[in-house]
C-alpha cells in the first residue's frame, strides 16, 4: 500500500476516527504516514491488558510525525501525551492535533520539538514517562544510539515502550538490535496478536522495558 499517495489516511479507533494529512511535498520522512504507527495502534486496540494499563498515564511519542500512533493511545485512554518531533515536521503534526482535537473526543495534546540525544530539550519535559510510544523511527544508521538514548532518557525502570518497526536501513537495523538489547528487555508481539486488517507483513510490534 503506498500510504505516501494518499493525502488523507483515516483511522477508526473504537468508536471514532483519527484523520491524519500528510504533507505531500515534503522532502521528510515524518510529514507521511507510515504503516507501522497504524500497525501499533490496532494492536493496542484489541489488547485489554495495554488499555488497562495506559489509562490516564502520562505518555509520550518520539519521532510522532503525522500523530498517528500517540493520538489513538489518547483514545484509548492515555490520559496525557506529548507528540514530539524536530521542527520542520512540527507544522504538519500541529495541524493533524488541531483537526483531532476538533472533531474528536480528545482533549488538548500538546507537540514540542525533541531532538533525539538534546539532554536539554528531554529535561524540560520532566521525564520518566509511564509510556513511551515510538512507530518507524528506526531508518538511519546514525540516528540509531540518539534514539536508543533519548528512548532510555524518557522511561524509567515501570515504563511501558511501545516500538512499532519496521526494516528501512539493513546498516540501523543491525546496530539497533545489536544495542538495544544492552538497554532494555526486548518482548516481541506474536503476530497474531496483530489486528488482522493491519498485520501487514514488514511491520511488528515490540514492546520494551528499560532495565536497571
Amino acid at each position: 500500500m503506498k500510504y505516501s499517495s494518499w493525502p488523507v489516511v483515516k483511522l477508526a479507533i473504537g468508536d471514532e476516527e483519527i484523520a491524519m494529512e500528510q504533507d505531500n511535498g515534503s522532502m521528510h520522512v515524518g510529514t507521511t504516514v507510515w504503516p507501522c504507527s497504524l500497525v501499533l495502534a490496532k494492536w493496542a486496540e484489541r489488547q485489554g491488558g495495554i488499555r488497562e494499563r495506559i489509562q490516564g498515564k502520562r505518555g509520550i511519542e518520539l519521532g510522532a510525525g503525522c500523530g498517528g500512533a500517540g493520538l489513538a493511545l489518547a483514545l484509548l485512554g492515555l490520559g496525557q501525551v506529548l507528540l514530539t518531533d524536530v521542527p520542520p515536521v512540527l507544522s504538519t503534526l500541529k495541524r493533524n492535533v488541531k483537526k483531532n482535537v476538533l472533531a474528536t473526543s480528545l482533549s488538548s495534546k500538546k507537540k514540542v520539538k525533541l531532538n533525539w540525544g538534546n539532554k536539554q530539550q528531554i529535561e524540560s519535559l520532566k521525564p520518566p514517562f509511564d509510556v513511551v510510544i515510538a512507530a518507524d523511527v528506526v531508518y538511519i544508521e546514525n540516528g540509531v544510539e540518539p534514539l536508543l538514548q533519548t528512548m532510555g532518557d524518557v522511561s524509567g525502570p515501570d515504563s511501558l515502550i511501545l516500538l512499532g518497526y519496521q526494516v528501512r536501513s539493513p546498516e540501523a537495523h543491525e546496530l539497533f538490535w545489536r544495542l538495544c538489547p544492552e538497554r532494555f528487555a526486548v518482548d516481541k508481539v506474536d503476530r497474531s496478536q496483530l489486528h488482522p486488517d493491519y498485520a501487514f507483513e514488514e511491520a511488528d510490534v515490540y514492546i520494551l522495558k528499560k532495565k536497571c
